[in-house]
């Protein structure tokens, strides 16, 4: 033990070490302690990708109202929260672990933590694995088997259908890989009830034609960053054109299952207008990507992607107030 060494001043030994040469490099070493165990948890944190969390969630409790026919009881509601973060963080982290190679050529996932070395990739791997396997436990102890079945189902449809399989071989990667996001609808609905019924599958359908509309206009701001990492995204092999043409077929699609849902919900007026209104704005802003490209402008896909956001967001608040607007 050095006459420096904060246990020796602590204790009166060290031979004239007072305070200011023995206690005072604790709290320094301490503050930086601290913030490195902040920076770590960080790290982990944002290897679940909080923010598709966000958007994922956005989409469970609103099927959880309509499968209530009302408000469903809220400690149920934050079981299903807290399970789908675990689920959806666990499959994230595992994605960034099998993706941590194409991730440091491409510059839109060039600061994943994996990349710069904050989280090992064994690190990344146990946490990943981890928090799958205690999000399906969650929702069997908690909820019932159907929706710990249905849990896992969008994990390995997520990782192993997702980023194993699709993502590095065929264009069509978002559009099956991009189902498994659409499972939490299905898990709000079975945490609820413990059964599926029609009127989940058509919300599923709804986020299912959603997906490629909304992702990929990202993947034509970064095309060059899939091409350069080898990822075929349709932006990467096919002409805007082109693109454009399916972003449509899929808007439409996507605007025609949100009206099923009324017949289907006997959702009332309220959100049929509001599906109807929504649809439209998106279905012209789609039709715009492809004018743009046409008169050899910036298509600006970004702009189709932020509405993406804003329509489901919209969309399924519109669901959740479907049990207090049916009249």
């Amino acid at each position: 033990m050095t006459a420096t060494d904060p246990r020796a001043a602590h204790s009166g030994l060290g031979g004239g070490v007072g305070p200011r040469d023995g206690l005072a490099p604790a709290a320094p070493l301490q503050a930086v302690e601290s913030r490195g165990l902040q920076r770590r948890v960080r790290a982990y944190i944002t290897l679940t990708k909080p923010r598709i969390i966000e958007l994922l969630l956005v989409t469970t409790v609103p099927a959880m109202f309509l499968a209530s026919n009302g408000l469903p009881h809220l400690g149920l509601v934050a079981i299903t929260l807290v399970g789908g973060m675990l689920a959806a963080g666990g499959a994230n982290t595992l994605n960034c672990f099998l993706d941590r190679d194409i991730d440091r050529i491409m510059v839109r996932t060039g600061h994943r933590p994996l990349v710069t070395g904050e989280v090992s990739p064994r690190g990344a791997l146990i946490s990943g694995l981890a928090l799958s396997v205690v999000s399906v436990l969650w929702f069997a102890l908690l909820t019932n088997l159907l929706a710990a079945a249905l849990t896992a189902i969008a994990i390995l449809a997520y990782v192993v259908g997702y980023t194993l399989l699709l993502k590095r071989r065929t264009p069509q990667n978002i559009v099956w890989g991009g189902a498994a996001g659409c499972m939490q609808v299905l898990i709000g609905w079975s945490a609820v009830t413990g059964s599926l019924a029609l009127a989940p599958w058509v919300l599923f359908a709804v986020l299912f034609f959603w997906t490629p509309p909304h992702y990929w206009p990202l993947s034509m701001k970064f095309r060059a960053d899939y091409k350069a990492a080898g990822v075929p995204m349709l932006p990467v092999v096919a002409s805007t054109g082109r693109v454009a043409t399916e972003i449509i077929g899929y808007s439409w699609a996507m605007v025609v299952s949100s009206l099923v849902l009324v017949p289907v919900a006997h959702t009332g007026p309220v959100y049929a207008v509001v599906a109807l209104l929504l649809g439209g704005w998106f279905l012209v802003e789609a039709h715009q990507l492809l004018n743009r490209n046409r008169r050899g402008v910036d298509p600006r896909p970004m702009r189709l992607f932020h509405l993406s956001i804003t329509y489901v967001s919209l969309l399924f608040l519109a669901v959740a107030a479907i049990p207090f607007t049916r009249f």
